[in-house]
């Protein structure tokens, strides 16, 4: 499954409502680790058929961001269940973020 955009207009059927967990990678093009990071979140897209992946852009979805209090990016944050299972800041190794989905 390749990686979505979430916007607020789309995040309550894409995140809330989803039957499968849900990783959400916060970022913005200015930040150097996310850049970093955007690779690895691309991969488990792809290799991971069991969730969804998602990005948000804290520059165009700042509401989101708030709702979240994304302070620092990159954040990922798992949602299962429209609830927060999991969250990290800063620039995680894939196999954690891995763990962090099966979590």
């Amino acid at each position: 499954m390749s990686v979505m955009e979430i916007t607020k207009d789309n995040f309550e059927q894409e995140v809330l409502k989803s039957e499968q967990p849900v990783l959400l990678d916060f970022w913005a093009s200015w930040c150097g680790p996310c850049r970093m990071l955007s690779p690895v979140v691309d991969q488990i897209a792809d290799e991971v058929a069991s969730a969804k992946v998602g990005k948000i852009n804290v520059d165009e979805q700042p509401e989101l961001a708030q709702r979240f209090g994304v302070m620092s990016i990159p954040t990922l944050v798992v949602m299962k269940g429209g609830e927060i299972a999991q969250q990290s800041v800063g620039v995680q190794p894939k196999d954690a973020i891995l763990r962090m989905l099966e979590g």
